[in-house]
């Protein structure tokens, strides 16, 4: 057993954890789906069923991996977390089958939801507040470049066979929790208070919480609204449109590209647009002006569902591709404004409520929207099943014109509040 003086400070270990577990995702999930549609032969109901799986699972382990990280440890959590998310992967790219994958992707869920949110709460109860947010940025500039490293090796090893990325991945993975008992230390843990911690009872207090929020901010009507049509939207889509370039395309034979080379180079290309796309909207909107983050949301998410209808109703391969890389470089514009959009409509003390709240609504958005929407694929056609799910997505825009008329409403009163304030100074 190493020593307390063997294990590295905790700023090392955290960027250490972040950028394997890119590495190893990208690894994995550039060439994921086309593994389970040409190997495992998955139909289009069944790739769907297998993120709504995914979904459930993270959904109910909630509570009960959010026990290990509040009482007995962080640093446990999130080693069972990456053990049981690389034997997940393991399972799914050894057993070529249905059942494997349903298995496989029901452990990545609990182990996920064991590493989300501990792993953050480790590093800051280790270094302090006061260094969080350098070491989150740094994290995330990491994460980013050994993602973009992943794919050429996933297309590498993908051409060999297709399950190979996804083993390879799943041991780096699986490493990573064996070795990180021996280099992590906790220092700093202190059990949550009992009226603090997760459990079923708070989730509904949270749901509780969160209606009667409602009626004192309606602008929370959006908001929650919003989220919901994008769960219901989201998932058929990114579980299908793979599928689609595969079924309905011919890929062009240039330089003797694969289709396994060429979804590398949309992975790569996707990758790069979002990193741009990030700087862009953090250099050029004010995002502290509400009516123009709203009208910058409001132009975004239409032309999401513009380049999503584009992307189901291509006629050929380019464009398609224009047409999917639209839909990366929107959803990833919209990100930052979305969760700036509702930390500016919720005050601080309910504010870890509300995103609690958003996060379960997408939940149970992707739960519901997914499997219909893979009914369809499997049903009618892929074309129609892509279709269907970005016109799930059109009421977001009905919210985001509400918002707009609540935001006018707020204004008006404000300026009519101050014009009787004017008058009484006058009359005094």
């Amino acid at each position: 057993m190493y020593s307390m003086s063997r294990k590295l400070n905790a700023y090392t270990v955290y960027l250490l954890m972040v950028g394997i577990d890119s590495l190893a995702r990208s690894i994995m999930f550039t060439l994921n789906l086309i593994y389970q549609a040409e190997v495992v032969h998955l139909n289009p109901l069944q790739l769907v069923l297998v993120g709504t799986t995914l979904e459930t699972a993270c959904f109910l382990a909630q509570i009960p991996t959010g026990v290990i990280a509040d009482v007995y440890s962080r640093r446990l959590s999130v080693v069972i977390g990456y053990i049981l998310t690389g034997v997940g992967f393991l399972l799914e790219g050894l057993v070529p089958t249905f059942a494997a994958v349903l298995l496989g992707n029901i452990l990545w869920g609990i182990g996920a939801t064991c590493i989300d949110g501990a792993q953050e709460a480790w590093v800051v109860d280790e270094v302090g507040e006061e260094h969080a947010g350098r070491i989150f940025t740094r994290g995330s500039q990491i994460g980013q470049i050994m993602g973009l490293i992943g794919i050429p090796i996933s297309v590498a090893l993908g051409s060999l066979r297709l399950n190979v990325p996804v083993v390879t991945g799943a041991l780096l993975i699986t490493l990573l929790g064996l070795v990180l008992p021996f280099i992590m230390r906790e220092d700093g843990f202190t059990p949550t208070p009992r009226e603090e911690r997760n459990s079923w009872q708070s989730m509904g207090r949270q749901l509780t919480d969160a209606r009667h929020m409602v009626s004192l901010k309606p602008m929370l009507v959006s908001i929650f609204g919003a989220t919901l049509f994008m769960g219901l939207s989201s998932e058929g889509f990114d579980r299908l449109n793979q599928v689609h370039f595969l079924q309905d395309f011919t890929f062009p034979i240039l330089w003797g590209l694969t289709p396994v080379i060429w979804f590398g180079i949309i992975s790569a290309v996707s990758s790069l647009l979002g990193i741009a796309t990030t700087e862009l909207v953090n250099r050029r909107l004010n995002l502290n002006h509400a009516p123009s983050l709203l009208r910058a949301l409001t132009i975004i998410n239409a032309l999401l569902l513009i380049s999503m209808l584009s992307f189901a109703l291509a006629g050929n391969f380019y464009l398609a591709l224009i047409a999917v890389w639209g839909v990366g470089v929107m959803r990833t514009a919209s990100r930052p404004l979305y969760n700036t959009w509702v930390t500016q409509n919720s005050d601080s003390r309910v504010r870890a409520t509300i995103f609690s709240a958003t996060g379960m609504i997408d939940a149970i958005g992707q739960i519901g929207g997914g499997p219909a929407v893979g009914y369809i694929g499997e049903r009618v056609s892929i074309r129609a099943a892509l279709t269907a799910a970005s016109l799930l997505l059109s009421p977001i825009l009905f919210f985001f014109l509400r918002s707009f008329r609540l935001l006018q409403r707020n204004e008006d009163s404000s300026m009519k509040s101050s014009s009787v304030d004017t008058i009484v100074e006058l009359e005094r």
